[in-house]
């Protein structure tokens, strides 16, 4: 039997300090890798006078920590242990830390990581995590309206349309309703669909 896997329902924030160093955390659900990057850029933005904005990510199955300039392993490898301890996914874990000029040393950072993101994520509602697919299709015209109609029913999202000699959209719908919308769009083109799954 799989493990069942959990997502946030909204961020949540925490904050900690530790010898004059202040250390805000965020938990927050996540669709990817490239959406935690811009989420960090925006952290990085807000806090200009930032020492360290650290990050963890599970998302899709990808995983990633970033030290940010802290000793190596000392910050998002913790925070990453967290996430998994947790069962969690689709979900970014950052960090920023305002340094107040004592050092922590390696454990001492090791365990500031880790509570600032742990703390946070007791404050937070879990979800069922149900995984996503991305994917290609491209279908007549005529049926356009009929094929976002299907997708908004099951649960997903619009994520590209590109209008050429057919209409061509990349969708993100749950992967349990996958095969089913397929299905439903081969019927109501009656065969005309191109349909392909693409990595996220």
């Amino acid at each position: 039997m799989l493990t069942p896997m959990y997502s946030l329902a909204h961020p949540v924030t925490s904050l900690l300090e530790i010898r004059k160093s202040r250390f805000l955390g965020c938990v927050e659900p996540i669709a990817d890798r490239a959406s935690a990057q811009l989420r960090v850029a925006a952290l990085r933005a807000e806090h200009p006078d930032c020492a360290h904005v650290c990050w963890a990510l599970l998302a899709g199955g990808h995983s990633a920590a970033v030290d940010d300039g802290e000793p190596a392993g000392t910050a998002g490898r913790p925070m990453l242990d967290v996430l998994r301890h947790q069962q969690l996914d689709g979900v970014l874990a950052s960090v920023v830390r305002y340094y107040g000029g004592i050092k922590l040393g390696a454990g001492g950072l090791v365990r500031a990581y880790t509570d600032a993101v742990a703390q946070a994520l007791l404050q937070a509602d879990k979800i069922a995590h149900i995984p996503t697919l991305v994917v290609w299709c491209e279908l007549p015209y005529a049926h356009e309206g009929i094929a976002r109609h299907l997708l908004s029913q099951a649960g997903g999202e619009l994520l590209e349309v590109r209008h050429a000699v057919t209409v061509q959209l990349r969708l993100r719908l749950p992967a349990t309703a996958v095969g089913e919308l397929r299905e439903q769009l081969l019927s109501a083109t009656r065969g005309e669909l191109d349909w392909r799954l693409l990595d996220q």
